[in-house]
C-alpha cells in the first residue's frame, strides 16, 4: 500500500474519530442541560412560589425565576450564578446585577447551544416574562445586537429596570464563538424597590 493512500486513510479515520467525539460531547452536554433544568424545576416547585421576600437572596445554583418568551414554546428556570456548573443547570443570573423586577440591569447569561439556542428567534417587541417568588414581571425587547466579549454595556449605571440576555454568537460556530448576542428589554411594570445592585453603582 502506498504511503499516500495510508496517509489518506489515517486522515479519514482521524476525522471520523473527531466527529464521534464531538457528537458524544454535544450529546452529554445536552443531557446535562436537560437534567439541570429538571432539577431546577423540582426545586422551584418545592420552594420558590411560596417564598415571598421583600429583599430575597440566593445561593449559587438556586432557582431565581421561571422565564418564558410569550408566543414561543419555551419555559426555562433561571438559576443564580454564571459559573460553568451553574450554566449547566440553566440560564444564570449574574450575581451583583439587579434581581428580576428590580431597578438596574438584570443580567442573565446562557449557552447558545442548549438553553439559549431559542434566542436566535427573538425579535424586538417580543415580551419576556420572569416569574419569581415575589411577583411576575414582563419585559419588552427593545434592542438586539452583536457585541464583543469585552463589551461593558451590561454593567453600566442606569435608573431604568432592564433585562439583558447574553449568549455566545454566532449560534452555529465550531469552537469558542468570537462574539456575544445581547438582547435588552425594559420592564413594563413598576420596578421593585430593592437596594441598588453592585453592577449599577459607578466604579464597582
Amino acid at each position: 500500500m502506498s504511503s499516500g493512500r495510508t496517509s489518506t486513510r489515517l486522515t479519514s479515520s482521524l476525522f471520523i474519530v473527531t466527529g464521534v467525539l464531538l457528537a458524544s460531547y454535544g450529546a452529554y452536554d445536552y443531557y446535562l442541560s436537560r437534567r439541570g433544568q429538571t432539577l431546577a424545576q423540582q426545586k422551584w416547585t418545592r420552594n420558590v412560589p411560596a417564598a415571598v421576600h421583600l429583599f430575597p437572596s440566593y445561593k449559587s445554583g438556586d432557582p431565581v425565576a421561571r422565564m418564558r418568551v410569550l408566543g414561543m414554546d419555551n419555559t426555562l428556570y433561571v438559576v443564580e450564578g454564571t459559573d460553568l456548573k451553574d450554566l449547566r443547570k440553566g440560564p444564570g443570573h449574574m450575581q451583583g446585577t439587579a434581581l428580576p423586577g428590580g431597578r438596574g440591569i438584570c443580567l442573565i447569561a446562557g449557552h447558545r447551544d442548549t438553553h439559549f439556542l431559542f434566542l436566535q428567534h427573538v425579535r424586538a417587541g417580543d415580551k419576556v416574562e420572569l416569574t419569581t417568588g415575589y411577583g411576575t414581571f414582563l419585559y419588552k425587547v427593545r434592542s438586539i445586537g452583536v457585541v464583543p466579549p469585552t463589551d461593558q454595556a451590561s454593567f453600566r449605571a442606569t435608573n431604568e429596570a432592564l433585562l439583558r440576555l447574553i449568549t455566545c454568537y454566532p449560534f452555529y460556530f465550531v469552537g469558542p464563538a468570537p462574539n456575544r448576542l445581547a438582547i435588552e428589554a425594559v420592564l413594563e411594570s413598576p420596578a421593585k424597590p430593592f437596594p441598588a445592585p453592585l453592577a449599577s453603582i459607578p466604579g464597582q
